[in-house]
């Protein structure tokens, strides 16, 4: 039995962040003299990011180069706090953005799987970035047109493999019911909790997150389906003696991640090891496997995720343009990966691969 996909969306905010406009933003906001900038740069240009997507208006992004304050933003540097906005200011930011953009992707999701909205009976939401309640969900339902009786779960704080979370929550639905309709929708806003002091560690955070819807819609699989992909597992390993190695809290101005020079490291030694055991209880071996939709966190970690699997940039090349264009979306950018790779008829089976705060890897097999 598995999840097979009946249409997939994606949404970005309106305004796109160059990488180098990105920096010089950093400069402004986080360099307090000529050496940081010049250790900044160095971690821009190694991003592997030519832009960005996010929820601020171009008007902020030219006051903080100008250093104006006509948009009259709490996220300007006010030269008093060099914390930046609260969390509640971050979090009220939030509010006003998540729900259309996870609206757009949603609705891309529910046009391309050729469903009306009130057929939908399961709704699965996923973020790392806010908090609300009523959420994301409800505003969903309300929108949409879904069913009031439609069945919600929220996959919260899970981090960047937080779609696949929601990929084996969805399936489960689909086993259980045949006659399921199951909704997923991702929504990251990563950049409220951009970090405003001189901390090289946080800083790379600055650098590569950025904000990024995505949706899908599932059912369970017809006997014999041709064309589709179906979602036939699920995988998870905690690697062992990680947990400060990606780090996730709440802090009084804003969300705080700390990213160890340590987790490509981790993911290099531990990776094949479990890719070997969890696939060959489904039969297969990483060499049969025939595309990946791997979460880029970032290029050295696609890198070495190559150099451990064996396998060429070629298969990581969609990964890699995903974070090209969009950044890293936390939760929804393998499913930016996932839906590139569906409509390039890329060949099955697929072995998707996230990473989150833990340090845990989570997967899931298409075929």
């Amino acid at each position: 039995m598995g999840l097979a996909i009946l249409g997939m969306g994606t949404a970005v905010p309106a305004t796109q962040l160059e990488q180098s406009k990105a920096e010089a933003v950093a400069h402004a906001v986080c360099c307090r003299d000529e050496v940081q900038k010049q250790i900044l740069s160095v971690l821009y240009r190694q991003s592997g990011i030519t832009h960005r997507h996010v929820v601020f208006s171009p008007e902020i992004v030219r006051d903080v180069l100008e250093g104006k304050t006509s948009s009259q933003s709490p996220f300007l540097p006010d030269g008093l706090s060099v914390d930046g906005p609260t969390t509640r200011q971050r979090m009220d930011q939030y509010t006003t953005e998540a729900l259309p953009l996870a609206e757009r992707a949603a609705r891309q999701a529910l046009d391309a799987s050729g469903l009306d909205a009130d057929a939908i009976t399961h709704l699965v939401t996923v973020s790392c970035t806010g908090f609300q309640a009523p959420g994301v969900d409800v505003g969903l339902i309300q929108r949409l047109g879904l069913s009031s009786e439609v069945q919600r779960t929220h996959v919260g704080f899970m981090g960047c493999h937080g779609a696949l979370n929601a990929l084996r929550t969805a399936r489960a639905f689909a086993a259980e019911d045949p006659a399921a309709r199951v909704l997923v929708c991702a929504v990251e806003l990563c950049s409220l909790h951009y970090y405003y002091r001189w901390n090289p560690k946080k800083l790379v955070s600055n650098a590569i997150f950025a904000d990024g819807a995505a949706a899908l819609v599932g059912a369970s699989a017809a006997p014999g389906g041709r064309g589709q992909w179906v979602c036939r597992a699920s995988g998870s390993q905690l690697f062992p003696e990680s947990a400060a190695a990606m780090t996730w809290d709440i802090g009084d101005h804003g969300f705080d991640m700390t990213l160890s020079t340590r987790v490509p490291n981790l993911i290099a030694a531990n990776l094949r090891s479990f890719l070997n055991r969890w696939l060959s209880r489904l039969g297969l071996n990483i060499e049969e496997v025939a595309s990946w939709a791997i979460h880029p966190g970032g290029p050295r970690i696609l890198t070495d995720i190559e150099k451990a699997l064996g396998i060429s940039a070629r298969a990581t090349e969609v990964s890699r343009e995903v974070l090209s264009e969009f950044g890293n979306m936390s939760s929804p950018t393998v499913l930016f990966v996932l839906d590139r790779l569906r409509k390039r008829h890329a060949p099955r089976p697929c072995v998707a691969i996230g990473f989150g705060p833990g340090l845990v890897v989570e997967t899931a097999l298409f075929e």
